[in-house]
């Protein structure tokens, strides 16, 4: 890809402007650029640049979810030129929220973001039972299982599903992520988890280090 191209489509990504991402991504397509090195080397470091601006207190998260829907604008571009192996190259994560929570803003930007950066998501949604999340990584084998709570109240279920879990046999093979605005790196700790996040940066940042040591 051409470095102007490749800096269009990376600085459309940072602005949140979807009409030019969809433009410049098309052009890249239809100059025969590969839908892999345009997610590779302009879509996803222009979200990865935007990370590191939100880590250093330059944008905030209205920017960043702007931004996500830039990028996935052109990400469903991408997505009928992609292989099975090209969308989840980077692993898979079976995500929800908890039992007795219906918060999900918190959660869909999380799994925008990753897979924004090539993994694949497996959604269960809102106020998901402990078994379910030991059932889903049953099913899909993910790499990494990520829980949310957003309620002090449901702060126990992080612990029942770390238990059930362990009971199914799965515990060993996943790594486990929890967030959400009442939890901390303490509490994470005291039930087990693998990882902490307090928001959809940091998450996708935890995820690729749980990987990385796997």
């Amino acid at each position: 890809m051409t470095d102007d191209l490749n800096r269009a489509i990376n600085e459309a990504v940072q602005a949140g402007d979807q009409e030019k991402v969809a433009l410049s991504v098309q052009e890249a397509l239809d100059r025969g650029v590969p839908a892999i090195e345009v997610l590779d080397q302009a879509l996803v470091p222009g979200m990865q640049a935007l990370g590191e601006r939100f880590t250093q207190g330059e944008v905030y998260l209205p920017e960043i979810l702007i931004s996500i829907r830039a990028m996935n604008r052109g990400v469903d571009l991408l997505r009928p030129n992609f292989t099975g192996e090209e969308i989840a190259r980077e692993g898979t994560v079976v995500l929800g929220t908890v039992e007795g929570d219906l918060h999900d803003i918190g959660k869909n930007l999380v799994k925008m973001m990753l897979e924004g950066n090539g993994f694949r998501v497996v959604d269960l949604g809102v106020d998901v039972p402990p078994a379910s999340f030991a059932a889903a990584a049953q099913e899909h084998d993910p790499d990494i299982v990520a829980v949310s709570s957003l309620l002090t109240t449901t702060m126990t279920t992080l612990a029942e599903v770390m238990d059930v879990l362990k009971t199914s046999g799965v515990r060993d093979k996943v790594g486990v992520i929890v967030g959400g605005a009442p939890l901390t790196q303490e509490f994470a700790d005291s039930i087990g988890a693998d990882g902490f996040a307090d928001d959809c940066v940091s998450a996708v940042a935890e995820v690729k280090r749980l990987m990385a040591t796997r």
